[in-house]
C-alpha cells in the first residue's frame, strides 16, 4: 500500500506531529510505501494565481480553470506543484493530517488543496464523484479538536463532526473520486494523560493498517444526478432505501 500523507500543523512537537510520525513507523515497519508532505517544514506556499504556471494562456485576464486546463496541456505547472500532483497519482491511500481551525482546515491546507486540485490533472471532462479521477483509492481526514465529542454532535453546540468535515470529505475528497473512509478524529488530546495518548496514536496506527478494509462514507452516483439534480426516480429509491432501513429497525426492537 502506497500512503501519501498531507501534514498540517506548524509544531513539530504537537499530538498532530505525534499522529503523523506513529502513522509513518507503523506503515513502513508493515512494508508499506509512505510519502509525506510537512506544509510548513516545506514553506508552501498557499496562494493559488499565476505563481501556479510556467506557461500564460491569457496575459490579460487570469481565469484559473483556463489556465489549469492550458498548463495540464502543456506541462505547465512550476515543480512544486507537479511534484505534489505526482504523489496524489502515486498513492493508494491520501490522509490529510491537521488540526481544526474555525471548523475548518488550516489556511495552508486549503491552499494546498486549491493549487495542487487542478483542473485537467484532478477533474474535468465528467470525471468526477464516481467518475473521479482517483476512483479506487482512498483517503480519510485525520483531525484533531480542541474540544469534547459531546460538542460535536446532534446535540452540540457545532453539530455534528460529519456535517463539519462534509465540505473537506465530499466537495473535495469525494468530488474527485476518492473513496472516503470514517474519519479518525481525536477530541481534546491536549486534556489526555500520557497513557490515554499513546492508546489513541497506537488505536490510529492499526487504523491506518486497515486502510484497505476500513468502512467508508455514501459516494455519489452521477447517474442519478441530471443538471446536478437528483432525478425523480433517483428519490423515490432512496426513500425507498431509508423507508426499508426503518422498518428493519423496527423489526430487530
Amino acid at each position: 500500500m502506497r500512503t501519501f500523507i498531507v501534514h498540517a500543523h506548524h509544531e513539530p512537537t504537537s499530538f498532530n506531529a505525534a499522529m503523523t510520525g506513529t502513522a509513518v513507523q507503523a506503515l513502513l515497519a508493515a512494508g508499506h510505501e509512505v510519502r509525506v508532505s510537512d506544509l510548513y517544514a516545506m514553506n508552501f506556499d498557499p496562494v493559488s494565481d499565476r505563481r501556479n504556471f510556467l506557461t500564460v494562456k491569457d496575459p490579460l485576464r487570469l481565469k484559473q480553470q483556463d489556465e489549469e486546463a492550458h498548463a495540464n496541456t502543456h506541462d505547465g505547472f512550476v515543480p512544486e506543484l507537479k511534484a505534489e500532483m505526482e504523489k496524489l497519482h502515486w498513492c493508494d491511500v491520501l490522509v490529510l493530517q491537521f488540526p481544526l481551525w474555525w471548523l475548518g482546515m488550516p489556511a495552508i491546507l486549503k491552499g494546498w488543496v486549491d493549487r495542487v486540485f487542478a483542473l485537467g490533472r484532478t477533474y474535468g471532462g465528467g470525471r468526477f464523484f464516481d467518475k473521479g479521477v482517483f476512483k479506487g483509492k482512498r483517503a480519510m481526514c485525520a483531525v484533531t479538536v480542541g474540544g469534547e465529542a459531546p460538542a460535536y454532535s446532534d446535540i452540540g453546540i457545532y453539530g455534528p463532526m460529519q456535517a463539519v468535515l462534509h465540505p473537506i470529505q465530499h466537495g473535495i475528497l469525494g468530488f474527485v473520486g476518492f473513496s472516503v473512509v470514517e474519519p479518525c478524529v481525536v477530541h481534546a488530546p491536549q486534556r489526555m494523560d500520557a497513557a490515554q495518548r499513546a492508546a489513541v496514536l497506537d488505536s490510529y496506527a492499526q487504523r491506518l493498517l486497515s486502510m484497505a478494509t476500513a468502512p467508508t462514507l455514501p459516494t455519489v452516483t452521477t447517474g442519478d444526478y441530471v443538471q446536478m439534480v437528483m432525478t425523480a426516480e433517483a428519490r423515490a429509491r432512496r426513500k425507498l432505501a431509508i423507508g426499508g432501513q426503518s422498518n428493519a429497525g423496527r423489526s430487530a426492537a
